[in-house]
C-alpha cells in the first residue's frame, strides 16, 4: 500500500509502508542517521528516499539541523512530511480496520433471512467516485445501494445480473451472483 501523486494519468509514488517507518523512526528519533540505523538503512539511501518525496511534492518533508565535529545535529519532519504521514496512518487504519470487519464478518457474520435478499440489477448509474445500482428484489420493492464506482467494475455489475444485496446497519452491500446451470 502507499500514496501517490496522479500525473497525467500515472501515478507517482510518495510513501509507501517502508518510508513511512523512516518518518516515523526521524519523528522519534530526530535523526536521519539513528532512524536508518534503528531500520538497518544506510544512511544515504534514506536521504535518497527523502529526496525523492521531496521532489514529487515539490516541498520538504524533513528539517535538519547540522551538528558539530562531535554530532549534535538534528531532523524533524516539516508541517508536510507530518501531513503526509498522518495522512498514510489514516489510510492505513482504515484498509486494517475494512480488512478486520470484512474478516470478522465472512467467519462470525450469520446472515438472516430478514437481511439478505436475492434481486436482479435494474440500472447501473456511475459518476467520478459513486455508483448507484438499483435492485429489483423478490418482493415487490427495489433497493438501491450507493457503492463505489470501484466495486462495480471489481464486480462487473451490469443489468440483469443476478446480486445478493445484504444489509447492515447503515449500508447495503452487493455481491454478484453465481449463474447457475
Amino acid at each position: 500500500m502507499w500514496i501517490e501523486r496522479k500525473e497525467k494519468r500515472q501515478g507517482r509514488q510518495i510513501l509507501g509502508e517502508g518510508m513511512a517507518k523512516l518518518l516515523r523512526e526521524i519523528r522519534q528519533t530526530n535523526s536521519i542517521a539513528k532512524a536508518a540505523e534503528n531500520l538497518s538503512m544506510p544512511y544515504r539511501t534514506a536521504w535518497e528516499h527523502i529526496r525523492r518525496i521531496e521532489r514529487v511534492l515539490g516541498q520538504k518533508i524533513v528539517e535538519t539541523r547540522r551538528g558539530g565535529a562531535r554530532g549534535g545535529g538534528s531532523a524533524k519532519l516539516t508541517h508536510e512530511g507530518e501531513r503526509i504521514l498522518r495522512e498514510y496512518e489514516r489510510y492505513e487504519r482504515f484498509l486494517d480496520n475494512l480488512i478486520e470487519e470484512e474478516c470478522l464478518e465472512a467467519i462470525f457474520m450469520k446472515i438472516s433471512a430478514r437481511n439478505y435478499l436475492h434481486g436482479v440489477v435494474k440500472s447501473v448509474e456511475k459518476d467520478e467516485i459513486a455508483a448507484k445500482v438499483r435492485i429489483e428484489i423478490k418482493a415487490p420493492a427495489e433497493i438501491t445501494a450507493l457503492i463505489t464506482r470501484e466495486a462495480v467494475e471489481e464486480l462487473n455489475l451490469r443489468e440483469g445480473d443476478d446480486v445478493e444485496a445484504v444489509i447492515k446497519a447503515t449500508e447495503v452491500l452487493v455481491a454478484k451472483s453465481e449463474k447457475k446451470e
